[in-house]
């Protein structure tokens, strides 16, 4: 770990999102002291001039590192890994950082538009198309657990912030109804996350499958 901050890092976040919680994770696994600020979104804190000020497409998470703001989940990830985690979180040369954009850029696409959002539908009502957005699931879902038959982790032998920005969304897929249980390979590697010291989980909702 190549420092640690003067003060510990604010996060503003929702304790169901699993974009927050990709923050809490990389924190915790970091061993980074936070202070976690709850921004209630239901009544549309988010749009409000305090926190746009933050964030000016009023979204969380967003970081404040003493005085420095960060918004967007995958940007943060990057920001904490290049600051305070050194290569073991993101490669330096430059096969192992593009190997890791690619699952950040998959974390920002298929799994935002596939269990992120079916999981949306079951956990805060929204009006989206369910049975589509589980079909979408299973495409990606199929793709990951083949890549990860190959590698112990989605970007390699170790775990990166690729792991950290797709892990959370997969883990709560049940709760939109996307069952696990053709994937062994994904379920392998929700497992070794799980096990990584400082890991710290997204309170589950009992919605969906997981309500079953």
């Amino acid at each position: 770990m190549s420092q640690q901050p003067q003060t510990p890092i604010k996060l503003y976040r929702h304790p169901l999102s699993g974009h927050s919680h990709r923050i809490q994770l990389m924190l915790s696994l970091l061993g980074l002291p936070g202070e976690f600020i709850d921004v209630d979104l239901a009544a549309g804190a988010h749009k409000q001039p305090p926190f746009l000020t933050l964030n000016a497409f009023g979204q969380v998470p967003v970081i404040d590192d003493n005085g420095t703001i960060v918004a967007d989940a995958n940007a943060i990830l990057v920001y904490l890994a290049r600051k305070y985690g050194g290569e073991a979180w993101l490669p330096d040369d430059p096969l192992g950082a593009a190997t890791v954009q690619r699952w950040l850029s998959v974390a920002a696409g298929q799994l935002a538009n596939g269990p992120a959002a079916a999981r949306l539908v079951n956990v805060f009502g929204a009006k989206l198309d369910a049975a589509e957005l589980i079909h979408r699931s299973h495409a990606v879902l199929r793709i990951m657990d083949a890549e990860l038959a190959r590698r112990t982790f989605l970007a390699g032998d170790r775990a990166t912030i690729a792991d950290v920005a797709c892990y959370t969304y997969i883990a709560h897929a049940p709760e939109g109804n996307v069952s696990l249980a053709e994937y062994p390979q994904v379920r392998a590697w929700l497992a070794r996350i799980a096990g990584l010291p400082g890991f710290v989980p997204m309170a589950t909702t009992r919605v969906g499958l997981v309500g079953q």
